[in-house]
């Protein structure tokens, strides 16, 4: 793919940063609103593909490598895990939710309806959940990308 106008560029400068702010606002929010790690990461990586778009595959590749996407697909999955086996260890049923109202990770905080405490474990599954969509989709979108430029230049197949 080749990069597009400077208008596209700009506007997609501009829009990329809220998109990736809404996204993750869906990620953390996804205990209490519609939503979750899987839409919010979908979210997240469209705003990548929107990069992708705007900037072309050569300097989309440039900026993030592939075996980065996969070692943060890696990481996401390993946290969801753990994450799954602290519940094992801390309670008694499978994804146990041991941290709603626990004062471990937020500190001292008053039980409300749309504190982020209230969801437990769950807000930190959405964010493994999330790292993990980000990366799978956007590698995806990557590699489909950069296929098709390479395509384009050398329609037959053969060796450059």
């Amino acid at each position: 793919m080749t990069e597009m106008s400077r208008i596209v560029r700009t506007i997609t400068s501009i829009a990329f940063p809220f998109s990736m702010i809404f996204g993750l606002y869906i990620i953390a929010h996804g205990h209490l609103t519609p939503g979750g790690g899987f839409q919010g990461g979908a979210v997240v990586a469209s705003a990548c593909a929107m990069i992708l778009v705007a900037f072309g595959s050569k300097w989309t590749l440039k900026k993030i490598k592939e075996q980065q996407l996969s070692v943060l697909e890696s990481v996401g999955a390993i946290c969801f895990i753990a994450l799954a086996f602290f519940g094992l260890i801390f309670g008694i049923a499978f994804f146990n939710n041991f941290l709603v109202g626990n004062e471990f990770l937020f500190g001292v905080i008053p039980k409300g309806l749309s504190n982020i405490n209230t969801g437990g474990v769950l807000p930190l599954m959405n964010f493994a959940v999330g790292m993990k969509v980000v990366a799978g989709l956007f590698v995806i979108v990557l590699v489909m990308a950069y296929a098709t430029s390479e395509y384009k230049q050398n329609p037959r197949g053969g060796h450059k």
